[in-house]
This record gives structure tokens, C-alpha cells and sequence, in this order.
């Protein structure tokens, strides 16, 4: 006959405190860096993880002078963990949506290429209509931000698309034409109908590798017939930097139509072109998660946010 199993034979339930640690040691492998990301003391951290091998009554790490390593265990409750927190996280999030509307935290992440010239209308529109969102905004590229959207860090993106990322949807925004700047006394200075083959062999200076941008003006040139070979210069981390090495006599390069006003204006060393039609464009949308419990609350800031940007050098997507 099977003895009945006891409390006092049955492993304590964990505290969420003791998963997060957990958790945070299993992506760190450093206890020093582990409590650092979350904000708790190395002691404490430690003690806690301490305690939840005490209380599963299993081992979870290995330990060393000089390294951390996940027992194979481990291993598996780190991914279970991992799922707890994160519908931990769903459950406060859908309680807080449902409490209100345009309330409480929004975590908006934006591209390096966006920000400067959209966050104005985005700040504004939340100032007016929405005082009681208190939006928080990370500046961070694509990678990043994708990330931070499907490990909740992020509630919505606002970036270029497509994306083309399972479990991620997209509420367009609107759409840019790119315009050639160059140097003061460039050839095609001016220009309005600039046609596209002239990328085949300019100088071409484009941002770092991880932004978007980059791939986005890459194409465009692929598809202008530009063969590989032809001088391409990456110097920049950021459009002011990029602009700045134009002006400079170093190349020329793409700007979105809505950093063209920010970024031009200060140097009177630059000129324009604009490509004849169809000019090569972007899309620029907001991005959340498949399922997200603020989603028609998301869908309703999109809408908004198409009429604000009206007043834009941009075509306005159509609601969804």
C-alpha cells in the first residue's frame, strides 16, 4: 500500500522573488550581473536562489571558484521559470488593462532612424489626449527591440516594416519617400527627378551594421543595379553623423523624407535631390504581440496617430 505523501514530504512552493532570481542567474550565469539586472543585492539574490534548491529539493547550479553553470536540471526549470514569469507578467498586464484605458505604464521602443523626427507628434498626441499613459520610451535598434517585444520588456514598437517576425502584428502607419543628400555642389544637387541607376556607382555612405536603414538603402541600390564592388563607405552610428560626413565631401547618402527638415538645416554645405517616381520608400508601423491584452486599446492609439501625422511629409496609411 502507497503511503500518502505529506506536507511536510512535499517541496515548498517557490516565491516569485526566488524565480526571478533564479531566472536572472540561469541568463547571466554571474551572480554579480544577475543581481545588477534586476536590481537586488548579490547576497539577497544568492539566498534566494539558495532557498528555491532548498524548496524544489533540487540542485539548479553548479558552482565554482570561478564559474556558474546550470545543473542539467537546471537547465529544464529555467525554461519552466522563465514561462511562469512571463504569465505572471500577461496576468498583471491584463488586470491593468482592464482597469482603464490609456492608464498606467506603455512601453514604447523606437529605431534610432525614427525617433528624433516622430517622437515630437507621438508626445504630444499622448500629452493631449491621453495624460494618464505614462509613456516610457527605449530607443534601441530592430534586433533589440523585437526582443524586448517577445520577452514583455517592450509593449509596442514603433519602427520600419515588414518585419516578418511569427506572433508579431503590424498596424501601419504611414510611408516615406528617401531623397539623396549630397554635397553643396554635387551634380544631381537639385534635382527633381533624379533617377534611381545614379546609385550604381555614387559614394555611399550608409549607418552601421543593425539598423535597418542600412539593409533598406542596401536594396534600394541592389535593385538600382548597383554591383558589388562599388565603393560603400559604413562610418556612421546615427543620420546626424552620416549628414555631417556628407557635408564633409566624404559621399552622399538616403534620408527619410522626415528627418530631411531636422538633419539638413544646420549645414549649409548640403544639397538635395529627389528621385523621379517611383521613388524608393519605407513603411513605418507600430508593432505589439499576437494576442496582446491591450490590443484594441493599441489599435485605437494607431488610428490616432495616423491623423497626427497628417501634417507630415508622408502618405497615411489606410486604417486596418
Amino acid at each position: 500500500m502507497v503511503s500518502p505523501v505529506t506536507s511536510a514530504s512535499r517541496p515548498r512552493q517557490p516565491s516569485l522573488a526566488q524565480l526571478r532570481a533564479f531566472v536572472a542567474v540561469a541568463e547571466h550565469l554571474h551572480f554579480r550581473d544577475a543581481a545588477a539586472a534586476i536590481g537586488m543585492s548579490q547576497p539577497a539574490l544568492s539566498g534566494a536562489v539558495a532557498a528555491l534548491e532548498e524548496s524544489l529539493d533540487v540542485q539548479l547550479l553548479e558552482r565554482t571558484t570561478r564559474k556558474v553553470l546550470l545543473s542539467p536540471a537546471g537547465e529544464r526549470l529555467a525554461e519552466r521559470a522563465r514561462t511562469v514569469l512571463e504569465a505572471v507578467g500577461e496576468l498583471m498586464e491584463e488586470a491593468e488593462a482592464a482597469r482603464a484605458p490609456f492608464t498606467g505604464v506603455l512601453r514604447l521602443g523606437v529605431i534610432p532612424t525614427v525617433a528624433p523626427y516622430l517622437l515630437p507628434t507621438v508626445l504630444r498626441l499622448t500629452r493631449e489626449r491621453y495624460p494618464r499613459l505614462d509613456l516610457q520610451v527605449h530607443e534601441e535598434q530592430t534586433g533589440s527591440l523585437l526582443d524586448g517585444l517577445a520577452h514583455g520588456r517592450l509593449d509596442l514598437l514603433l519602427l520600419a516594416v515588414p518585419l516578418g517576425v511569427p506572433q508579431v502584428i503590424e498596424l501601419p502607419l504611414f510611408e516615406e519617400d528617401f531623397v539623396l543628400v549630397m554635397p553643396k555642389d554635387h551634380w544631381l544637387g537639385g534635382r527633381g527627378d533624379v533617377p534611381r541607376e545614379a546609385l550604381r556607382e555614387l559614394d555611399l555612405l550608409l549607418l552601421d551594421e543593425g539598423h535597418c536603414m542600412r539593409d533598406q538603402a542596401l536594396d534600394i541600390c541592389r535593385e538600382a543595379g548597383r554591383v558589388d564592388g562599388a565603393p560603400v563607405t559604413t562610418s556612421a552610428a546615427g543620420l546626424s553623423t552620416l549628414v555631417q560626413l556628407v557635408a564633409g565631401g566624404l559621399g552622399v547618402t538616403l534620408l527619410p523624407r522626415t528627418a530631411l527638415r531636422v538633419e539638413t538645416a544646420r549645414n549649409d554645405q548640403l544639397t538635395t535631390g529627389y528621385f523621379a517616381d517611383p521613388a524608393p520608400s519605407r513603411r513605418v508601423a507600430l508593432a505589439m504581440r499576437s494576442g496582446a491584452a491591450r490590443q484594441r486599446e493599441f489599435e485605437v492609439f494607431a488610428e490616432a496617430l495616423r491623423e497626427a501625422m497628417r501634417s507630415l511629409p508622408v502618405r497615411v496609411a489606410d486604417a486596418a
